[in-house]
């Protein structure tokens, strides 16, 4: 006989088929972190209309490839990629360099906005519901999350089904149910993004402190879940036409 859910995992499992219920095209957004993993187990094991698509930024790191393929052959799921613009990229390398995100906020943004926010914007076209791992505790920026929201950017509905779990109730349903995660968990990552923005983290340090390490805390969104630099991307575009 299968164990109750707990209250945490049911609401999460019932606020998915809600979703599924009164939309159409319902795609989860995942990086693979521990927080998303759980949510494409809940979604395998409930086999929901839900599509997957991640944003591959071109600097992830290998294991967050590895941990890819495991989703693929465990689960049996499509996985939608969008790739950022290159000729975009080739322009922002071309004349800030291929690490201008270490110098100041302004270029690490802009960085983020071509290699995340632009290919959000593809993956989400056509779609009304957004689900997200988002968590409040996860950091400063997320405290006034909400479990349901509207995305005004992207003019559809925006979900957050773990926004009330704890970090111990996520890796307790990771450990009890054997979810697959990312390599680098083990080895001090507790939040991963692109391999030369995310670091291990000491003991005792907020959990987020390892992604832009060398930013302020409230400046560590990528622009996922803030409005996109979006001029900053044609700006790019324009310069490699140019």
């Amino acid at each position: 006989m299968s164990p109750t859910p707990s209250p945490r995992v049911h609401e999460a499992t019932a606020l998915l088929r809600r979703v599924v219920a009164q939309h159409r095209a319902p795609a989860l957004a995942s990086g693979f972190g521990a927080e998303s993993m759980v949510l494409i187990d809940l979604i395998a094991k409930q086999a929901l209309p839900i599509t997957i698509f991640t944003l591959d930024t071109g600097r992830l790191p290998q294991e967050t490839y590895e941990l890819m393929d495991r989703v693929r052959e465990r689960y049996r799921l499509a996985i939608e990629i969008y790739s950022p613009d290159a000729q975009a990229v080739e322009a922002f390398v071309g004349t800030h360099g291929v690490n201008a995100f270490y110098r100041n906020v302004e270029l690490r943004q802009r960085c983020c906005a071509i290699r995340k926010s632009a290919p959000l914007a593809r993956a989400l076209a056509g779609r009304d519901a957004w689900i997200t791992g988002l968590r409040r505790a996860q950091s400063v920026t997320r405290r006034d999350l909400s479990v349901e929201e509207f995305d005004a950017e992207h003019g559809l509905a925006k979900f957050n089904p773990m926004a009330d779990w704890s970090e111990d109730e996520v890796w307790g349903y990771i450990r009890r149910h054997d979810v697959p995660t990312n390599a680098l968990h083990s080895l001090g990552y507790p939040s991963i993004g692109c391999a030369p923005c995310t670091r291990a983290i000491e003991p005792g340090e907020d959990i987020r402190a390892g992604r832009w390490w060398w930013e302020r805390p409230e400046h560590k969104e990528c622009g996922l879940h803030r409005r996109p630099i979006a001029i900053t991307v044609r700006e790019e575009r324009l310069g490699a036409a140019s």
